[in-house]
């Protein structure tokens, strides 16, 4: 079907591209040593805290960098009781007191969310100071896993000061809330 000399397909593709570039996130900074940035989603744009040694292209575990790269968002945990339930298209899970996730390289869970208490090193989800109260995280050294490259990289809650993390990307809680309404499986993050 034409329609003043463009197709419905070509329409409609131009839509998809709209819709997709609302929703995949890039993240920009000055420089690879930059430890804050900002967040692009479609119009919005938010300020992010990056990793205390930047950004890199080869993360290591414990290196405090966040990971060059496009990565999926594979889904998003939040903390009830502190915030409500976020409107998302990701898959949703509250956090429990004993959540974790293991960052032990040698472990056969590296990289992979485990129950507290945990024999090997392993994160804490629920937190006193609020940062992890909404998580998302992303699809960064996960299939496949390779020990030593880096584990638990999140979108997280940042400090009211955007500190540099020790490898996350954080946003303003209030900006993460309303980032994630435009989240879903397909989305993609580009730290740059």
């Amino acid at each position: 079907m034409h329609t003043g000399g463009r197709t419905l397909q070509a329409d409609v593709a131009n839509n998809n591209q709209k819709s997709e570039a609302q929703r995949n996130l890039v993240v920009r900074t000055l420089s690879a040593r930059s430890t804050k940035g900002i967040l692009e989603c479609g119009p919005l744009r938010m300020r992010c805290a990056l990793g205390c040694a930047g950004s890199r292209l080869q993360k290591r575990e414990g290196d405090g960098a966040s990971p060059i790269g496009t990565w999926m968002l594979r889904h998003a945990y939040f903390r009830s009781g502190r915030l409500p339930r976020p409107r998302t298209g990701l898959s949703l899970k509250m956090i429990r007191r004993d959540d974790g996730w293991c960052d032990a390289s040698q472990n056969r869970n590296y990289n992979r969310p485990v129950s507290h208490p945990y024999p090997s090193s392993a994160e804490h989800l629920w937190r006193e100071d609020g940062l992890y109260d909404l998580i998302v995280v992303l699809g960064y050294n996960d299939a496949p896993r390779v020990r030593g490259r880096g584990s638990a990289i999140f979108l997280h809650c940042a400090q009211p000061n955007f500190e540099p993390t020790q490898g996350c990307i954080a946003l303003a809680r209030r900006d993460l809330v309303r980032l994630m309404a435009r989240l879903n499986a397909q989305t993609k993050i580009r730290i740059a």
